[in-house]
C-alpha cells in the first residue's frame, strides 16, 4: 500500500499533536503532584504551629482563675485531638477563648508567647491557603479535568482558622485569600418547601445549553458588606420579596467550590443562611444581562421534589439539610461553632 504525502502529512501531524498533548499532560501532572506535596507539607506546618499554639494556652491556663483555666484548657485539649473534619471549628472555639484573655493580668512573658504562636498560627494558615489556592485553580482548568490528572488526590481544602487580633470573621479570610464570597439563602415556606432557581451555562444566541443545575437564592458578597445584608439584597434582586438582615438564620453551612463559567475559574466560598416566609410569587427585577441570559425559572419544590429533579442541585446534599435547616429556624439561631462544611 502506498501512502501520499498527504497522508504522511496527516499522520505525522496527529502523531505531533498526541505528543504535544502528552507532554503538556505530564508537565501538568508533576506540576500538580508538586503542588499537592506543597498542600501537604504546609498542612504539617500549620498542624506545628496549631500545636505549639496549644501548648501555649495550657500553660496560660495555669495562669488565670481556676474557672477560666479549665475553660481555656479544655479548648485547647479539643483542638488538638479533634478529628479533621472537626478540627477548623475547635480551633476557632480556641481562638474565642485566648481572644477573651484579659492579657494585662499575664506576665509578659506568657503575653509574647501568645503573640508569637499566633503569629506563625497566622503566617502557616496563609501559606497553606496560598497552597490551596494554587492548587485549585489548576486542578480546576478544563485540561485538566477531561483528562483526570488531579487522580484520585482529594481536592485540597482551605482552613479558615480566625485571627485573633479583631478575631476577623471567616468570610473576610477568604476574601483575603482571593475566593469568591457568596452568601445563599435557603428560604423555607409554612409547608417545608424550599425556593430553587433552575440556571444554566450562558451559549451563543441559537446555541442549546448542554450544562444545566438547581441552586439556591443568592450571589457575591460585595466589598465591605455584611453577610447578612448580602444575603438580604440578593433575596430582594432575584425574587422581589425584601427580608431584613435580622431575617436570617447562620451562616448554617459553608460550601467551598471551584467550577467554570463563561470560560473562567470561580474558586469560592459560600455561606448559607436560612429564612422563612409564606410562599409568594416570585418577581425577579434585579437581575442582571447575565442571569436573564443564565437563569430560566424559580420554583418551590418539597424534600421528596428536591431529590427528582433533572439535573444536580447545589448543595448536593440539600434535601437532607432540610430538618436540621427547619430546626434552627424553629430555635431562631443557628447551633453554636463553626458553619458546617457541606459539598
Amino acid at each position: 500500500m502506498n501512502l501520499t504525502a498527504t497522508t504522511v502529512l496527516v499522520i505525522g501531524l496527529i502523531v505531533l499533536a498526541v505528543l504535544v498533548v502528552a507532554a503538556m499532560a505530564y508537565q501538568t501532572a508533576h506540576r500538580l503532584d508538586r503542588l499537592h506535596v506543597r498542600v501537604d507539607l504546609s498542612m504539617q506546618a500549620l498542624e506545628s504551629a496549631l500545636a505549639r499554639r496549644a501548648a501555649v494556652a495550657r500553660a496560660v491556663a495555669a495562669s488565670i482563675p481556676a474557672d477560666e483555666g479549665r475553660k481555656l484548657r479544655a479548648a485547647a485539649d479539643l483542638a488538638e485531638s479533634a478529628p479533621l473534619d472537626e478540627r477548623e471549628v475547635m480551633e476557632n472555639r480556641l481562638s474565642a477563648a485566648i481572644g477573651a484573655i484579659d492579657l494585662e493580668s499575664l506576665p509578659r512573658s506568657l503575653v509574647a508567647e501568645i503573640a508569637d504562636a499566633d503569629t506563625r498560627v497566622t503566617m502557616a494558615r496563609r501559606f497553606h491557603n496560598d497552597a490551596v489556592r494554587d492548587t485549585r485553580a489548576l486542578r480546576g482548568r478544563r485540561f485538566v479535568r477531561w483528562l483526570h490528572l488531579g487522580g484520585t488526590a482529594p481536592m485540597p481544602r482551605y482552613i479558615d482558622i480566625v485571627d485573633r487580633g479583631g478575631l476577623l470573621p471567616a468570610a473576610l479570610l477568604a476574601q483575603s485569600d482571593g475566593r469568591r464570597v457568596s452568601a445563599r439563602v435557603i428560604l423555607v415556606d409554612p409547608d417545608g418547601a424550599v425556593l430553587l432557581i433552575h440556571g444554566h451555562e450562558p451559549v451563543p444566541d441559537g446555541e442549546t445549553p448542554t450544562r444545566y443545575w438547581w441552586f439556591t437564592v443568592g450571589g457575591g458578597v460585595e466589598p465591605g458588606e455584611e453577610l447578612t445584608a448580602a444575603a438580604s439584597r440578593e433575596l430582594l434582586e432575584e425574587t422581589g420579596r425584601s427580608l431584613p438582615p435580622t431575617s436570617f438564620v447562620g451562616p448554617l453551612f459553608r460550601r467551598e467550590a471551584v467550577f467554570t463559567f463563561e470560560g473562567d475559574i470561580i474558586d469560592s466560598v459560600e455561606y448559607f443562611f436560612a429564612a422563612t416566609c409564606e410562599r409568594f410569587e416570585p418577581a425577579p427585577s434585579g437581575w442582571t444581562e447575565l442571569e436573564r441570559r443564565s437563569l430560566d425559572e424559580l420554583r418551590w419544590v418539597t424534600e421528596d421534589e428536591i431529590r427528582g429533579l433533572a439535573g444536580p442541585v447545589y448543595p448536593r446534599a440539600l434535601a437532607d439539610l432540610l430538618p436540621g435547616v427547619r430546626a434552627a429556624l424553629a430555635a431562631g439561631r443557628a447551633p453554636a461553632g463553626s458553619p458546617a462544611p457541606i459539598d
